[in-house]
């Protein structure tokens, strides 16, 4: 087992620094010979591919949230997580289909333009505030502070603030070229991801099928572990009955079975992937047919997706209770579930440790890169522009975005210097999914009417974003203490700490119902905001779907069958 990164693991890292930058300075240098214009900078209008399209949407949703938390759910729950990568493929089949047509028929170029097309100023502009503190205090730091975390493992723990320098200056110099240099840099990133993530797996099987006697074969190591542990390979965990064990609790809390199949999991999905500027933005460029067909090819790759993440934390966790990895599971003397991903990379030899700690890398920089790009466009086109400098020039937009790039990573940079936020007390995937799930659902009803339903106002999306959060807090935090732990809408189930909560995906469907209707409700009272209408194109020919695109979701839907019929 490697203990450490080597000379030559060093220069393979640096290797794939060189190329990358490289790459993206000769990218920028093409369209240097015209004035950059804001679209040019912010959306990429018309030059990304397809397969640009796909790969930055992976590799911007790909970090060290999924290599390290994903990882260490894998160790814990088994295949079972591998369900947000799943049903994301499905989410991303809706999102084209539907979503999509109405983007890029009004034109809508982020989702605070899009409420305002649809609402009116005031829900575009408190969407717009609250999604650059989401987007700079929950998920750029707490991506920084994981991938921070992950490297510093791999070279030796000492060197936690320069490697969260250099993260940050790697993400601004592919940031500062703009969506163009970050649109075809990702395509390299997914490359060095998808390859390293695929060899770290194979290494994590092999050294399973050596560990128990059967050589050097990682198929023998899959059977090994479907054999070993044959529960981290179901699908749906059932509702704990009476006698229950804690850990049986935990896991139905967690992943709650089919009840998460039938609310929440779509919910946080379809938010994440149809509602957000961080993702949407790949493909707001473009035309229908490469942004779907782009959009189409990152759920391909996200069926893969559980292959590089989930199965190295369960076979970590084969590997763990065999007697390995015994220490490399230590964080200061304390067992932790987050380092499954970082100790089956010591069985990497050198070189490929290297390789690996360049696909992780690529994965945070990709990620950091486009949340700041997101963060830039937001404020610069749906605040600044429209509140503080209504006739800026092109250059003065650019620059403005750019310089909105430094300072939000500069703050995330000052809040992870000492962990202001508490990130590593928490962990970073329940940090991230506690702040963005309190808005998911609430946020999610606003989009979903206001595309499909014309009656829906400005009046009704205002209540249900602020009652939505309010009922997010009432379910989370007190619900069962004022209704108690079973009724007809919920079952509580006691915590490691002994308080009761609510399974996190069961609350999410109850306060996405419970929104809905409240908006439905305002809108129908709301008789003027009816009487205005609204100014969104939607017609049902926008949503036909080519042959070819049809051919391409009916494989990923029967491959995501398979998948389930197989593990279920």
């Amino acid at each position: 087992m490697n203990k450490g990164l080597q000379l030559q693991d060093y220069i393979v890292f640096l290797i794939y620094f060189v190329i990358v930058i490289a790459y993206g300075f000769w990218v920028y240098r093409r369209k240097k010979s015209a004035e950059t214009t804001s679209t040019d900078f912010f959306l990429a209008e018309g030059q990304l591919t397809w397969w640009a399209i796909g790969a930055s949407l992976i590799a911007s949703n790909i970090s060290a949230e999924q290599f390290i938390g994903m990882s260490g759910n894998g160790f814990r729950l088994g295949l079972a997580i591998s369900s947000y990568e799943w049903l994301a493929a499905v989410s991303l089949i809706i999102v084209a289909v539907f979503f999509m047509p109405v983007y890029l028929k009004n034109r809508i170029f982020t989702m605070p333009q899009f409420l305002k097309t649809r609402y009116n100023d005031t829900v575009a502009l408190m969407m717009a505030v609250f999604w650059l503190f989401l987007y700079i205090f929950v998920n750029l730091t707490s991506i920084l502070y994981l991938g921070t975390i992950a490297i510093n493992n791999l070279t030796g723990g000492s060197n936690f603030h320069l490697i969260m320098i250099c993260l940050a200056a790697f993400a601004l110099l592919i940031t500062l070229g703009g969506m163009k240099v970050i649109g075809y840099t990702d395509v390299i990133q997914v490359l060095v991801l998808i390859v390293g993530g695929l060899i770290t797996t194979y290494i994590a099987l092999t050294v399973v099928s050596e560990k128990f006697g059967m050589g050097k074969d990682a198929l023998a190591g899959f059977n090994q572990l479907l054999k070993s542990a044959p529960g981290h390979f179901d699908m749906i965990f059932d509702k704990p009955g009476p006698g229950a064990t804690q850990q049986q609790i935990n896991h139905y809390s967690s992943l709650p079975g089919l009840a998460m199949l039938a609310a929440g999991m779509w919910i946080a999905n379809l938010n994440y992937w149809g509602c957000n500027q961080y993702i949407t933005q790949r493909a707001l460029g473009a035309d229908l047919k490469t942004a779907r067909t782009g959009i189409l090819f990152s759920a391909f790759l996200k069926l893969l997706m559980p292959v590089l993440v989930v199965l190295p934390g369960i076979a970590a966790y084969v590997l763990y209770q065999k007697g390995e990895l015994q220490t490399a599971m230590l964080t200061n003397g304390e067992f932790r579930e987050d380092n499954a991903y970082s100790a089956v990379l010591g069985f990497l030899p050198t070189g490929l440790l290297g390789l690996s700690m360049a696909a992780l890398t690529a994965a945070i920089v990709a990620s950091l890169a486009g949340k700041a790009n997101s963060i830039s466009t937001i404020y610069t086109l749906d605040i600044y522009k429209k509140y503080f400098n209504k006739e800026s020039s092109e250059k003065k937009l650019v620059w403005t975005g750019r310089l909105v790039v430094i300072i939000s990573l500069l703050i995330a940079l000052a809040v992870n210097w000492n962990d202001t936020l508490g990130i590593g007390g928490k962990g970073g995937f329940e940090f991230i999914q506690k702040y963005t799930g309190y808005i998911s659902p609430a946020i999610f009803p606003v989009f979903l009417l206001g595309f499909f339903w014309k009656g829906a106002t400005s009046k009704g999306a205002i209540a249900g974003i602020i009652g939505g959060v309010l009922l997010a807090i009432l379910f989370d935090k007190f619900l069962p203490g004022l209704a108690g732990n079973d009724t007809f809408l919920y079952t509580a189930y006691q915590n490691a700490s002994g308080g009761f909560e609510i399974p996190f995906l069961i609350q999410m469907g109850w306060v996405f119902f419970f929104t809905t209707l409240l908006i439905v409700i305002v809108s129908l009272l709301d008789k003027t905001g009816r009487a205005k209408g609204n100014a969104l194109i939607v017609d049902r020919k926008m949503f036909k779907v080519s042959p070819q695109h049809w051919v391409l979701i009916t494989i990923i839907l029967l491959l995501t069958a398979v998948l389930y019929a197989r593990f279920w």
